[in-house]
């Protein structure tokens, strides 16, 4: 078979990702398979079709094809940090460190491998690894106001550590990017927080939470009719059919910093359950296969069983042990009633929190740009909570028995008892494991990394009084609806 052009060649994979996006698979791979036979050591056609079978939901197949992409890689860095990530996805931690090492020893003077390789040692709970790691490339890169905010996350500041002085003398710099000054604002925050100076926190956040709105502005009517649009288009299905699917799972869902990962930490610890994390497969595939957002159509039961098969392909792509798999992708709320129609033997736990100490965790912390848009403004995430908490009254409605909702504060003033609770809904036995969740070993990636590696506590309860007066436009647009 004749080899094609290197030019050819990437051409044709530009038309197979094309194809890809479309979720016209079987017509990307007709492209990419020849390409493959007619050049087996063609690194970037291994590539494309690692990627294409992690879209399909085939975890072996993409990884074969990406060890053959390293192979191939030879010095390309950018292939090594490809494989960190996609290792990084599927928790191989040691793998993914080894691609870190052999990027960063491709490029030794390249900011973003080294951050992401003390990130990841950040989630894999290694702390005083990152905060070295994050030290070194602080004094390599002064002024990437990110490398201060990450590093936050796992380190604790004293009140005559020289990063503070180092970050205020940016902040004051009047030709620091948006971005940055983004990123040293919540960093200064925390920092505030850190060193008993709360009074001077909010200054800092109101300045970053309104740069962040301004480089990702929120349209509250935009999600409102999204909303509207996705619950309207389950109306008409009813109860699942048939034998519990296998892995079968549990959605574990509420608003952010609500204390949603300290109970999908409980549910992991048991020996049958794999925890899934945030998935974030459901919202994509219902999207993918009905429209999305305010596009999607009416979905009927000739939907369920494509939507089911590609949503268990992709949670057994990420989760490959359990019997039981927790999801706790945050806007699962939307879809409760697709979820509950295709997939009988799911269980759904929702998590509250007081919505004061919800406000306060969320304005004081940066969410990936784009993502929880109305989290930078105090008066539109009352908006945000009471349209979740609608959401939830009307599943609870429409599917009596089957939402079971959790309170964090009740968790952290009994924790064996509501961790016995939690089992039980579910639909596990006991196992006194659970309450031993903070010595498991794994991937933690949200932004409550740091605190499931500690025991459940009372910790930060009510924590929102001593902010009263700033949360003042939170609690005038929350108005008479009760906290609890």
């Amino acid at each position: 078979m004749n080899k094609p052009a290197p030019q050819d060649r990437s051409a044709i994979i530009r038309t197979a990702i094309a194809y890809q996006a479309r979720g016209a698979f079987d017509e990307a791979r007709k492209l990419l398979l020849p390409l493959q036979q007619a050049n087996p050591q063609a690194g970037d056609v291994a590539v494309a079709l690692s990627r294409l079978a992690f879209e399909e939901g085939d975890r072996a197949e993409c990884l074969a094809q990406l060890e053959r992409a390293l192979a191939a890689a030879g010095d390309n860095p950018k292939v090594w940090q490809h494989a960190a990530d996609r290792y990084q996805h599927f928790g191989m931690t040691d793998e993914a460190l080894a691609a870190w090492d052999r990027a960063i020893a491709l490029e030794p003077k390249a900011i973003l491998p080294r951050a992401e390789r003390a990130r990841l040692q950040q989630q894999a709970g290694k702390f005083e690894a990152a905060n070295t790691a994050f030290a070194k490339l602080i004094k390599a890169a002064p002024r990437e106001g990110q490398l201060y905010r990450i590093a936050l996350a796992t380190k604790k500041l004293a009140r005559n550590d020289p990063m503070i002085a180092q970050m205020v003398q940016l902040w004051k710099r009047d030709d620091l990017r948006e971005a940055d000054r983004m990123q040293i604002g919540f960093a200064l925050a925390k920092a505030m927080e850190d060193t008993g100076r709360e009074d001077r926190m909010f200054g800092y956040l109101h300045r970053a939470n309104a740069l962040q709105q301004k480089l990702a502005p929120f349209d509250e009517g935009a999600v409102v009719r999204e909303n509207a649009a996705v619950i309207a288009a389950q109306e008409g299905l009813g109860a699942p059919e048939g034998e519990a699917v296998t892995p079968r799972p549990v959605f574990v869902t509420g608003l952010p910093r609500s204390g949603t990962t300290l109970f999908e930490q409980i549910l992991g610890a048991h020996p049958q359950v794999g925890a899934g994390g945030e998935l974030g497969a459901a919202l994509k595939t219902a999207y993918r296969l009905f429209g999305t957002g305010e596009e999607m159509r009416a979905i009927g039961d000739e939907d369920l069983a494509p939507f089911r098969d590609r949503y268990l392909r992709l949670v057994r792509r990420d989760v490959p042990a359990g019997d039981v798999v927790t999801d706790k992708s945050i806007l699962c709320h939307m879809i409760f009633g697709l979820l509950h129609a295709a997939l009988p033997g799911a269980r759904f736990i929702v998590v509250h929190r007081d919505p004061r100490d919800v406000a306060l965790s969320m304005y004081r912390n940066h969410f990936a740009l784009g993502s929880h848009r109305y989290a930078t403004d105090l008066a539109a995430m009352a908006g945000q909570m009471k349209r979740f908490r609608r959401n939830v009254a009307h599943w609870k409605a429409r599917l009596p028995g089957v939402i079971e909702e959790f309170r964090y504060e009740d968790l952290t003033a009994d924790p064996e008892g509501e961790s016995r609770r939690l089992l039980q809904a579910a639909g596990l036995d006991w196992d006194p494991a659970v309450l031993d969740f903070h010595k498991r070993k794994g991937m933690v990636k949200t932004l409550s990394l740091a605190q499931v590696r500690a025991p459940v506590h009372a910790g930060r309860r009510e924590a929102w009084r001593a902010h009263e007066d700033e949360l003042k436009p939170f609690i005038e647009a929350w108005g008479d609806e009760p906290w609890d």
